[in-house]
C-alpha cells in the first residue's frame, strides 16, 4: 500500500459515520486533494462545542457560513454573532462562480446555490428584532459577575433583589435597580436596616458607578421589556429548514462589556429553559460567537469561571458553542479543553510571539504521521484548514488538512432593500419591538416617597397650628425640633430624613 492509499484508508476509517453528518470538504495530502477522502463531522457530536481560528483573510467567516447553512439545511437552528456585518448574505443564494465550480470538482461534492431562512436580531437601535431581558431575569449572581463586584458588594445586590421580591417591586431596567439602591441608603435606610441589616453607602456608591459604566456601553437598551423568549431561536420554516438567527453587532465592537453581558444572559437563559437532551442524535441549537476574544479580554476571574461552567453544562441541553477568533490562544485553556471540533485556518509567523503561538496551536492537535503540523499551519491557502472533530463515540478524528467546500449562499451582505424585506416579513419584529415601560420599582418608590413627603408636611402643619400660642411665648430649641420630627418620620414612615432639613 503506497503512502496515498494509506492516507485514504486513514481518513476513511477515522471519519466513518453511521449517522447524519456534515461534509466539510476533501482531505489533502502534499497540497493535493485525495478523491473521495471526505472530512465528515457527525451531527451527534456537534453539541460538544468547537473552534474556528486563523489569521485575517484565511476564510474563517466562510467556514462559519458553510457550517451554519448545512446545519439549517438539516433542520437545526443557528444563532450567529455578526460583529463585522458580513453574514446577512446567507438569506440569498450564491450567484455562482467558475472558481466555486473548480473547487467543488476537486473536492468531489456537488454544489447547489440556495438561500436560507434568516431572522435579523439587534441589541441596539439598529433595525431587527430587539433583544431584551429584565434585571430580575438577569439575577443577582450574574449581575454581580458582570459588574466584577466584591463579596460584600455581591451581598448588597442580593439584598436589593430580595427586598424587591418581598415588596413586589418589579426590577425591569437599570433605572429600577439604581432607584432601589439609592433608596436603600437614603430615604429607606432604616427600613432596609431593620429588615436586612446595614448597607454601606461607600459600597452602594461603587456599585452605582459600575452600573453607570455599563449604561455608557449601551446596556440601558438591553435591560427592559419585552423580554426575548429563547424558544424563538429554535424555529423551523415551512420547508423544514432551521432558522439562521443573525445578531447584528457591528455597532458594539468597542463595547465588550455589553457583549459579555448579553452573551452570559443568553447562555444562562438557554440553560435554564431548555430540557436535558441525553444522548441525542442531533443538537437542538448551535451558537457561533465571532470575535470571541471580546468575551475573554479583560474578563475577571469570576466572569471566566462563569463562562467555563456554562460551556461545561450547556452541552447536556443539546446546545453547541463555537468560538471564532484569530488565534486559539485567545480562548482560555480551560474553555479550549472543552471544544470537540477544531477548524484551524492558516496562521502567520511574522514575529517571535507568532512563532510561539503556532507551536502552542500545533500541540492542540492530534499527532499525524502525514503532516508536520507547525509547518502546514503557515502554508495553508485561503479556504483550507486543519480539522479535527469527534467521531460518534466521542474520540478525536485524525488530523486532516482540508480543502473546504464553498458556501451555498451569497458570500456578501444583503443590500439595504433586501435587508428591509427580510425584516419586514419577520413575525418576531411585531412581537418584540413594541417598547413597554410599565410601572416598576422606579415609579412605585417615587410614589411611596411622594406620599411620605405629603404626610410629613401635613403632620408638620398640624403640629405647627397646635403649638402657635406656645411658640409665641417660648421658642423651641432647633435641635429638639429636628429630633422630634426625625423620630416621627423614621418611626412611623421609615423614610425621608430629608423632609426635616
Amino acid at each position: 500500500m503506497d503512502r496515498k492509499e494509506k492516507f485514504f484508508d486513514h481518513i476513511e476509517t477515522g471519519y466513518t459515520t453511521k449517522g447524519d453528518f456534515i461534509a466539510m470538504g476533501a482531505a489533502m495530502l502534499d497540497g493535493e486533494t485525495v478523491t473521495n477522502a471526505f472530512v465528515k463531522v457527525p451531527l451527534k457530536t456537534l453539541n460538544r462545542h468547537g473552534l474556528i481560528a486563523g489569521a485575517t483573510g484565511t476564510g474563517k467567516t466562510k467556514t462559519l457560513q458553510v457550517l451554519a447553512e448545512n446545519l439549517s439545511e438539516k433542520g437545526i437552528p443557528v444563532l450567529l454573532m455578526d460583529l463585522k456585518g458580513d453574514l446577512s448574505g446567507i438569506a440569498q443564494p450564491s450567484p455562482g462562480h467558475p472558481k466555486i465550480d473548480e473547487r467543488h470538482e476537486k473536492i468531489g461534492l456537488s454544489f447547489e446555490a440556495k438561500g436560507f431562512p434568516v431572522e435579523i436580531l439587534s441589541l441596539s437601535e439598529q433595525d431587527g428584532v430587539r433583544l431584551r431581558a429584565t434585571v430580575s431575569e438577569f439575577g443577582p449572581v450574574l449581575l454581580s459577575r458582570i459588574l466584577d463586584l466584591t463579596v460584600t458588594q455581591e451581598g448588597i445586590v442580593a439584598v436589593v433583589f430580595k427586598y424587591c421580591d418581598d415588596n413586589k417591586l418589579p426590577l425591569l431596567d437599570l433605572k429600577d435597580f439604581k432607584k432601589v439602591l439609592q433608596y436603600a441608603t437614603g430615604e429607606g435606610k432604616k427600613e432596609f436596616q431593620d429588615s436586612y441589616g446595614r448597607i454601606s453607602t461607600s459600597s452602594t456608591g461603587t456599585i452605582l458607578r459600575k452600573i453607570i459604566e455599563l449604561e455608557q456601553q449601551g446596556a440601558d437598551l438591553f435591560f427592559g421589556e419585552k423580554s426575548f423568549d429563547v424558544e424563538d431561536l429554535v424555529r423551523i420554516d415551512e420547508n423544514g429548514m432551521g432558522y439562521v438567527n443573525i445578531i447584528r453587532l457591528t455597532d458594539i465592537q468597542d463595547r465588550p462589556k455589553l457583549f459579555s453581558t448579553f452573551m452570559l444572559s443568553l447562555l444562562a437563559e438557554i440553560y435554564s429553559t431548555f430540557p436535558e437532551q441525553g444522548d441525542s442524535d442531533r443538537p437542538e441549537l448551535i451558537l457561533f460567537i465571532d470575535e470571541a476574544h471580546l468575551i475573554f479580554d479583560n474578563a475577571s476571574k469570576a466572569l471566566l469561571d462563569q463562562i467555563e461552567s456554562i460551556v461545561k453544562l450547556i452541552r447536556s441541553k443539546g446546545i453547541g458553542l463555537y468560538f471564532v477568533t484569530q488565534n486559539p490562544t485567545d480562548v482560555p485553556d480551560d474553555v479550549l479543553a472543552q471544544l470537540g471540533l477544531k477548524v484551524q485556518h492558516a496562521l502567520r509567523a511574522f514575529t517571535a510571539k507568532d512563532r510561539k503561538a503556532i507551536k502552542l496551536t500545533a500541540e492542540n492537535y492530534p499527532i499525524s504521521e502525514f503532516y508536520d503540523t507547525k509547518e502546514i499551519l503557515t502554508s495553508l491557502g485561503i479556504g483550507e484548514a486543519l480539522i479535527s472533530a469527534l467521531d460518534e463515540k466521542g474520540r478525536p478524528t485524525p488530523l486532516a488538512a482540508t480543502l473546504l467546500r464553498a458556501p451555498m449562499s451569497r458570500m456578501d451582505v444583503l443590500t439595504d432593500s433586501e435587508l428591509k424585506d427580510v425584516i419586514g416579513k419577520s413575525k418576531l419584529v411585531k412581537k418584540y419591538n413594541e417598547e413597554i415601560d410599565r410601572e416598576s420599582a422606579y415609579e412605585i418608590l417615587d410614589k411611596k416617597i411622594e406620599k411620605a413627603e405629603k404626610e410629613a408636611e401635613k403632620e408638620q402643619g398640624t403640629t405647627s397650628r397646635r403649638s402657635t400660642s406656645t411658640r409665641r411665648s417660648t421658642r423651641m430649641n432647633p435641635v429638639v425640633k429636628v429630633l422630634t420630627s426625625a423620630t416621627f418620620i423614621r418611626g412611623v414612615l421609615g423614610v425621608l430624613k430629608k423632609v426635616i432639613r
